[in-house]
């Protein structure tokens, strides 16, 4: 076993493969957390309070099922969920839709249905049930927090920004309080993305890759295994397919499912995101909430793979 020293850890931190991994995973984020904020920035300008609020079902079940497929209307990747689903809480969306939205919108969407049909080109199965399990595992944990929760989890500093006045929106008009905004939200989330970027390159350079294959190999090992790799790399929901199909033959294909369907819920850019947007004792709830269910549906989906 290797033993790291203040003396080996240090160049570690500036050889090629920490740099290459940083670079490679905060360049694969960025743009979607632009997207985004500039999703957010022109739901903030240009769409009224009263219209979102119409659009979502006043029925729980309708509810859930809208948040599930919101994210064919709007495909962005889990790294720019955040600052979107704030602004959508803001015009009036319930938090269980918003968490539903959050699960489901970076898997359930056109750009990363074709990516997964594309890396599973001999398996089209394992895209169409990655679509599935997304869906389902996104309503339970939405009727689980419509049935168990009751204060708002919001941190204050966010539920006071709706009551502000925001100066951009009268100064230079919409185009520039659009730009305004979007600068805003995504410095904001650009410096928890850039801590989850050094966190995942550290671990990428120093993690024993022949201890984690050996505890793949016990009886649902894989499936631990895949779960915390997914969280570990952070992969874009458009690429983690790519990677999850290099274990097709090494593992089963539900620890593969497990693998793809926790990554865009749960890894350390989002985690790291939610803790700024929520409560630290909701956002460990719906960790587990999250964690429970994909590693119970990976396993039940496997039995009909």
């Amino acid at each position: 076993m290797t033993t790291f020293t203040p003396f080996t850890l240090w160049p570690l931190l500036f050889s090629d493969t920490f740099k290459t991994s940083f670079l490679g995973i905060l360049l694969e984020a960025l743009p979607f957390v632009l997207l985004g904020a500039l999703l957010s920035s022109l739901l903030r300008v240009f769409v009224p309070d009263e219209m979102i609020s119409r659009w979502i079902p006043r029925r729980p079940l309708p509810a859930i099922l809208f948040g599930c497929l919101l994210g064919i209307l709007f495909p962005v990747c889990e790294c720019g969920m955040i600052p979107l689903v704030r602004r959508l809480i803001h015009k009036g969306m319930p938090l269980y839709v918003a968490i539903v939205f959050i699960l489901s919108g970076p898997i359930i969407n056109p750009v990363v249905y074709g990516a997964t049909l594309m890396a599973f080109r001999s398996h089209p199965e394992l895209a169409y049930t990655r679509m599935g399990l997304a869906f389902v595992v996104a309503a339970l944990i939405g009727l689980i927090l419509y049935a168990t929760v009751r204060k708002s989890p919001l941190r204050l500093s966010i539920r006071r920004e709706g009551s502000e006045v925001h100066q951009a929106d009268t100064r230079g008009g919409r185009v520039a309080a659009v730009l305004v905004h979007t600068s805003d939200e995504f410095f904001e989330m650009g410096k928890y993305l850039i801590i989850g970027c050094l966190l995942t390159a550290g671990i990428q350079t120093f993690m024993n890759q022949g201890s984690l294959s050996a505890i793949g190999e016990r009886p649902l090992g894989s499936y631990v295994f895949m779960m915390g790799l997914s969280f570990v790399l952070s992969l874009c929901s458009t690429s983690d397919a790519f990677v999850a199909s290099t274990f097709l033959h090494v593992f089963p294909a539900g620890s593969l499912l497990a693998f793809m369907v926790l990554g865009p819920m749960l890894d350390f850019k989002n985690s790291l995101m939610l803790l700024s947007l929520f409560k630290t004792r909701f956002a460990l709830y719906l960790f587990f909430l999250i964690i429970a269910t994909v590693f119970t549906g990976s396993v039940l989906a496997s039995l009909w793979l």
